[in-house]
Order: structure tokens, then C-alpha cells, then sequence
């Protein structure tokens, strides 16, 4: 399912490794410099940059966690802040996953509820979550948080709810697949407070489909989506993956008209991400699968669904997200993007705040004793430069579609002159417009997001050391 936080789903692709991630070493900008006469949707670039948050961090020794876990958590943060709950349980391993943890199994995951309840809890007396700005929006993801059974769903939400800060208007999504998503756990959701379900649909097409390891075929999953659309309550968004073996233009096509159709909130499409070592990636490997398609077919198959939705006058939340009513915000994935603070429950989950990020402990078995002896989870943390603001900055506002290089500049100053040979080249390519020192991508300009924003960072790394002596690191803890 979804990645934990801080980064939103990968929107790779098999071919992005290799000489296009920024570096903290001297700007070379060649290599996010569009191709000659190449066209700009689908020829840009060779391959897309993968996002890498958090790039510049200072990894904390293990013996100095104490002193920066009692920084961090013993002060209220003055950012926006989410929270993130990881619910790291699965019925299958879908074959494009990077994300598996943990088969399901109905006496753990009952267990697992329980020490979830009781972190919250705890977390409850802390300042970095008890006080500070009202928590704006809470994301369940995995994994697979609908594996949990109805009444640990209405538990760990109504801890939630009881425990935290939450605005009024709290964004709380509930993530889930289809055949987990039951009356009975639908019911104990809204019934708990959930404002947003959020389902992991890939494609509608039955084949495609049983090629992933999905359970449903296209009139179960449709059957489902109808009833949760009539039962209302809650918001309902689906994903929808560009780029998966077997699925061709006519497919694609399918999939967006049934979307388009089926009376949702709101849709997510991204590109297939093949990780490392993940079934699917085994399967290519061994020619055990269908090809995948080009990425010049993926970079056709998002500029199709975008022109079609905008069509049907939806309206753009982000690169790869789209708003069909006014209930649907995508709160989480907006703020997790920024500087925002996430706070992090349950194993694997990351968190930020006052210039740090932070891991806790994946091993469920591990977790669990933790929570058990009240022993902190942080497993790994690491320390923010000056960088980090800059990136987040680069990277929210080209997921807008915006840059305003005038802002970074007022970070980093000389940066756009740094960046103008990028800016210059992107715009004569067709990959955006320029406005005063604002950029504005076009569709292709928001395929190729990722390299765009790989190029910009690139080139603010040779001034961000100016702005580090001069000791403008915001939002550190005291």
C-alpha cells in the first residue's frame, strides 16, 4: 500500500536509477538538461529522478538518541502538523510492492490494536503532541489498516480522536484494499470518526489485476465502490497505477473512464515503481511476466488521464491527484510534502519535527516488547541542514505546478541564477512557461516533476553552504 511517511508514493520508475539524483557536491546540471529535439512529454529525459527526501540529513549516532529524542518530543512544535499511524499487516504480497511487513493474522493484528491504543496514549503527555498547532490531518496506512478487524478500527481511530489534538476538522483516511473493506468495518470506521477512505485500486481490468496478486475481479471491486459511494459519510478516493505489466493504452483508457464514472471524490494515478527485490521485480527479472510498458507509454497514459479529468472538470490537488468534489482536500498528502510535523505510531512509521526525522523500530516482535516495557521506538533519527527547508519548498511547490524561484532565492540567495540555465532549457523544451522568476510546468512539465525538482535542487547545493554559515537553520528544537 502506502509509504510511510515522509515521502508520498514513489512515482518512479524501473529505469530512474543512475546519474539524476541531486548530490551535496558541486552543481552538474547536465544531466537535468532536457534532450535535443526531443519531445517533451515523452522524450525529455532518459529516465525519470527518483524522489529522495531528506537527502542532506545527518544520520544521529545510536548513543545520542536519548539527548535529541527528549528535544524533539519534549517541545511543542510551532509547524502545521499531521499525524501518521502504520498499520503493517497484509492478507498477500501484491507482486509491486515495496512495502510488505507482516502476513496477516487475526490474533496478532487484535494484539497489535492494542499496543497501538496504548502508544498513543503515551504519546499523549508529550509536549510535541499534545501541544502546538491542532493536528490537521491523520493518515492510516500500511500495509493494510482495513486487515484490522471493525472494533480495533473504531479503538485505535477513537484513541485517535480521545488522545490528540485534532482540529475540528481533522482529515482522518483510513487506507485499505477492497476485499477488506466489509459493512461491518465501514460501519465501525465512520462510526468512529473516518472522513476519508482511500482504496488501493490499481486497474479495474480482471487481468491485470490477478497478475498483481489482487483478490477482487472488475465486478466485485465495482459492486464494492458503488455501495461505499451510496453508504457517503466519509470522502472516497481510489489509486490508480500508470505502467503495469499487461496494460496497454486501450486498458488505461478503461480504467480512467470507469473512474471517472463511479461517482469518487477524488483519484491518485501514479507511475509503477518497481523496487529492488519485490516479487514483480523477480518476475521481470526471470521474463515470468508481461513487459512493462515504455516509459515513453507511461508519460501518454498520465497526460491521457490528466486532459481527461480536467475535461470533466475536476480540479488538480497535486502532480498525480485530482479532486472531483469540494469534500475531497488530500490534507495528508498536501502537509507531509511541506514542513510540516508528522508525528508516527506504530512500527516502521516515520516522523519530523524541529529539524529532525525519525524512524521507529519495524520489527513488529521488536515494537511490540518496546510498547510493552514503555521503551521509546525511535530506531533510527536523523538531523535536518538548512537544505531540507529548501528542498521541501522545491519539491511542494512543482507538485503544485507553481515554482516561485523569487521564495527559494529569499532561502538561498544567487540561486536563480543558478538555476537559469534549467529554467531556460525546460521552458524552450515545452516543459513549462515562465513568469517573472515563476515557472509553471505544462502536463509534461508535471510527468517529468520528479527530474525537475532533481534539477533544482541540484543547483541550489553549491550556495546552501552560504545560508548554513549564516546559521538560518529554522525550526530546530532548543
Amino acid at each position: 500500500m502506502r509509504p510511510q511517511q515522509p515521502s508520498a508514493r514513489p512515482a518512479g520508475h524501473p529505469t530512474v536509477a543512475g546519474g539524476m539524483s541531486p548530490s551535496a557536491g558541486p552543481a552538474d546540471l547536465s544531466a537535468f538538461l532536457p534532450v535535443a529535439g526531443g519531445d517533451a512529454l515523452t522524450g525529455a529525459f532518459a529516465r525519470r529522478a527518483p524522489m529522495m527526501p531528506w537527502q542532506t540529513d545527518r544520520r544521529i549516532p545510536e548513543e545520542e538518541f536519548p539527548r535529541h529524542v527528549a528535544a524533539v518530543f519534549g517541545a511543542a512544535s510551532p509547524a502545521r502538523r499531521v499525524a501518521y499511524v502504520h498499520v503493517p499487516f497484509c492478507h498477500t504480497h501484491c507482486l509491486f510492492c515495496g512495502f510488505y511487513q507482516n502476513p496477516y493474522d487475526a490474533e496478532e493484528t487484535h494484539a497489535f490494536a492494542g499496543r497501538l491504543v496504548r502508544e498513543i496514549e503515551a504519546a499523549a503527555a508529550r509536549p510535541l503532541h499534545r501541544d502546538g498547532r491542532p493536528i490537521e490531518a491523520v493518515f492510516l496506512g500500511g500495509g493494510t489498516p482495513t486487515a484490522l478487524a471493525a472494533e480495533d478500527i473504531a479503538a485505535v481511530v477513537g484513541a485517535l480522536r480521545r488522545c490528540l489534538p485534532l482540529a475540528e476538522d481533522c482529515e482522518i483516511t483510513l487506507e485499505g484494499r477492497t476485499h477488506d473493506f466489509t459493512p461491518d468495518k465501514v460501519e465501525a470506521a465512520l462510526g468512529a470518526g473516518v472522513t476519508r477512505f482511500s482504496i488501493g485500486v490499481q486497474s479495474f481490468d480482471t487481468r491485470v489485476r490477478r497478475r498483481l496478486g489482487r483478490k477482487f475481479d472488475r465486478a466485485g471491486l465495482l459492486a464494492l465502490l458503488e455501495e461505499l459511494v451510496q453508504a457517503g459519510g466519509a470522502s472516497l478516493v481510489i489509486d490508480l497505477i500508470y505502467g503495469l505489466p499487461g496494460q496497454d493504452a486501450t486498458v488505461w483508457r478503461d480504467d480512467v473512464e470507469t473512474a471517472a464514472g463511479l461517482g469518487l471524490d477524488g483519484l491518485d494515478i501514479y507511475a509503477l515503481s518497481i523496487f529492488p527485490g519485490v516479487p514483480l521485480s523477480r518476475a521481470i527479472t526471470a521474463g515470468k511476466t508481461l513487459p512493462v510498458p515504455s516509459l515513453a507509454t507511461q508519460a501518454e497514459s498520465y497526460a491521457h488521464a490528466v486532459g481527461r479529468f480536467a475535461e470533466l472538470g475536476w480540479k488538480r490537488l497535486s502532480q498525480a491527484h485530482m479532486a472531483r468534489t469540494g469534500r475531497e482536500r488530500s490534507l495528508y498528502n498536501q502537509l507531509v510534502k511541506t514542513d510540516a510535523a508528522c508525528l508516527a505510531f506504530g512500527p516502521g512509521a516515520g516522523g519530523s519535527a524541529h529539524g529532525r526525522s525519525w524512524r521507529t523500530v519495524a520489527d513488529l516482535a521488536e515494537w511490540s516488547r518496546r510498547i510493552e516495557v514503555g521503551a521509546p521506538t525511535v530506531a533510527m533519527m536523523a538531523e535536518g541542514t538548512p537544505r531540507r527547508a529548501v528542498h521541501a519548498r522545491i519539491r511542494s511547490q512543482l507538485e503544485d505546478g507553481v515554482f516561485d524561484g523569487a521564495s527559494v532565492e529569499a532561502l538561498v540567495p544567487g540561486f536563480l541564477a543558478a538555476a537559469e540555465p534549467l529554467l531556460s532549457a525546460w521552458t524552450a523544451a515545452g516543459l513549462g512557461a515562465r513568469q517573472g522568476s515563476s515557472f509553471r510546468t505544462t502536463v509534461a512539465g508535471d510527468f517529468w516533476m520528479t527530474t525537475l525538482a532533481a534539477g533544482l535542487i541540484q543547483a541550489s547545493e553549491t550556495l546552501g553552504s552560504t545560508r548554513e554559515r549564516a546559521g538560518l537553520h529554522a525550526g530546530r528544537a532548543p
